[in-house]
């Protein structure tokens, strides 16, 4: 270690006063090299341990901007790269805003089923228009810089899109459990005004549980690489950012995917544990069909949301070894596929939105 050679307390007072004070940036820069002189406390006095921990505690060691990154190894291509995300961007904008639009314009399909895809399409439109400035920007436009504090707000909006999509999607298991398991009872539970109140539920739970994640992440110092893995803002890739302990990021991500995800996954499959059991006491071969064939969206767009997005959680607490270009990958398609393949999946499965399409373009 090297020596620190600075004048002693009771030397303070001969000192001469030095006309020109240093700059606020090399103070900044030259604090982790102190810090470890008034630990060991070589020679130093208690006046300028004082100060130099005063400047510590008061230096935050943000970074102004984070550098975002597209397909590692692959910068050449960034412009062929837009290309499949462009498609992604529209087809997701298209076929959400359609289904929108026919459900609003249909009276006859303002039940419940489809007033809750309604919510799902909102939210994969939110989904796609979160990470949208940054991704094309990235790839199209190579602006890879984004500002700390846009890159909080960019996180916090994905998280909480994300959350919002597992409590839509458990929602969906209800509305089928009802529609197959109490069918008679179908229009009675699920009002409109309790399906609001789902949907307050929903957006409510997820404000409440990301709502903490800026906080966290903004109190912590980042004195190493300012260079994302993703083109798009994370809080398990900003974190791992950081200079200090993030045990506490670590625990809270981690408590909030066991209590949102790993909840609302245990549900929807109980759900569907006694929906498969009440269709196989249906005596009618065909009547067991058309009740399965009722589920089979829900079953796509539940296993196309949480299968990814159990994997991405996974490689970036426990696989760090894991090759980055799959780490990538599994992030694009838990975040772009879902609001892609949602509107289509329903769309083709859903015989009364598939003609509501045909009659709406054969005009």
């Amino acid at each position: 270690m090297a020596r620190c050679n600075y004048p002693r307390a009771g030397s303070l007072a001969s000192a001469q006063p030095t006309p020109v004070q240093p700059r606020a940036s090399a103070v900044r820069r030259s604090l982790p090299l102190l810090w470890p002189c008034t630990v060991l406390g070589s020679g130093v006095g208690w006046a300028q341990r004082l100060l130099i921990m005063t400047d510590w505690n008061s230096t935050n060691f943000q970074p102004a901007t984070f550098q975002l990154a597209g397909f590692p190894g692959m910068d050449d291509a960034n412009h062929w790269i837009s290309i499949p995300f462009c498609v992604f961007y529209v087809t997701a904008m298209v076929g959400n805003c359609l289904v929108l639009c026919i459900v609003w314009k249909e009276q006859h399909l303002h039940q419940p089923m489809y007033l809750f895809l309604c919510m799902l399409s909102v939210n994969d439109l939110g989904v796609s228009l979160s990470t949208l400035p940054t991704v094309l920007g990235t790839f199209c436009f190579h602006s890879t810089a984004i500002a700390f504090h846009a890159c909080l707000a960019q996180m916090f909006f994905i998280h909480s899109f994300s959350f919002m999509e597992s409590g839509i999607l458990l929602a969906m298991a209800f509305d089928r459990l009802v529609a197959i398991c109490n069918p008679l009872r179908y229009a009675a539970i699920l009002t409109h005004p309790r399906i609001m109140g789902i949907g307050l539920a929903v957006v409510v739970r997820s404000f409440s549980v990301v709502f903490p994640l800026p906080f966290l992440v903004k109190r912590l110092p980042f004195c190493r690489s300012n260079a994302l893995s993703h083109a798009y803002c994370l809080h398990s890739d900003m974190m791992r950012l950081a200079c200090a302990d993030i045990s506490v990021n670590n625990i809270y991500g981690l408590c909030t995917l066991l209590f949102i995800f790993g909840i609302d996954f245990l549900l929807i499959f109980i759900s569907y544990i006694v929906i498969v059991t009440t269709i196989f006491r249906i005596a009618s071969g065909g009547e067991r069909l058309k009740a399965l064939n009722t589920c089979v969206s829900h079953i796509c767009a539940v296993l196309l949301f949480y299968i990814p997005m159990m994997s991405v959680s996974v490689i970036h607490r426990y696989a760090r070894n894991a090759p980055p270009l799959f780490n990538t990958l599994m992030s694009t398609f838990y975040l772009f596929i879902p609001p892609v393949l949602n509107p289509i999946i329903y769309s083709i499965k859903t015989k009364v939105i598939r003609k509501s399409i045909h009659k709406m373009f054969s005009r």
